[in-house]
């Protein structure tokens, strides 16, 4: 079974997360996958890998696609994802 799950790695007080946000939740409402926001500001080695790369998106099959990023970048991404 597949896990339509998009990740996004976020932190506090990120307009670019609001940003990509306001991309993202159109594409995966209308192809039935759901958002995870994981904050990094609480974790040592996320804080490491995205601390000046967020906001990232993420997806089951943990490719991951940093900002900016498209509505067509978004998508392609999920598709990726469903045909694997």
């Amino acid at each position: 079974m597949m896990n339509n799950t998009l990740t996004l790695y976020t932190g506090p007080h990120c307009h670019l997360c609001d940003q990509a946000k306001s991309i993202i939740y159109p594409i995966i409402q209308e192809m039935g996958w759901r958002l995870h926001e994981v904050n990094i500001a609480d974790d040592e080695s996320l804080k490491e890998i995205y601390g000046v790369r967020i906001p990232v998106i993420a997806n089951s099959m943990g490719e991951e696609k940093g900002w900016p990023f498209s509505a067509g970048q978004v998508k392609r991404l999920l598709v990726s994802a469903e045909g694997k």
